[in-house]
């Protein structure tokens, strides 16, 4: 259903090494960037995300309420990607926690603020 999701930021050059850093985790590479934005997207071609300078020329700002959600293939995957975002210069907005039976979730911000969940859910005997 969706193409991308985009972000705005403030500082391109610091998101291009947030992004690239993390986004590398789940198997997402830089696939086009202008002097305004960078979009990342997995080797399969599916959905990206992106970040750009806002439009306007106004300052970007993180939306209340809004959140990306990544799926992490594994507890240590989800991990990482949380302990990589707060080394990379986010911020934390939940540990890495099971939120309830089965699901795993941690949550951050990234530089600009928007938010973020990592998110693994164990598969059940049989499936």
């Amino acid at each position: 259903m969706l193409t991308n999701v985009i972000l705005g930021t403030n500082d391109l050059d610091r998101a291009e090494v947030f992004y690239d850093a993390l986004l590398a985790l789940i198997g997402a590479r830089q696939v086009m960037k202008n002097d305004r934005s960078i979009l990342w997207k997995p080797g399969d071609g599916g959905s990206g995300i992106a970040v750009c300078t806002p439009h306007d020329g106004q300052p970007a700002t993180h939306g209340n309420g809004t959140m990306v959600g990544l799926r992490a293939g594994s507890l240590g995957e989800l991990t990482r990607i949380y302990e990589t975002a707060l080394r990379l210069g986010g911020s934390c907005d939940g540990a890495p926690g099971e939120r309830k039976p089965g699901v795993h979730a941690a949550y951050f911000r990234d530089p600009d603020k928007n938010k973020f969940g990592v998110f693994f859910v164990q598969p059940t005997p049989g499936n």
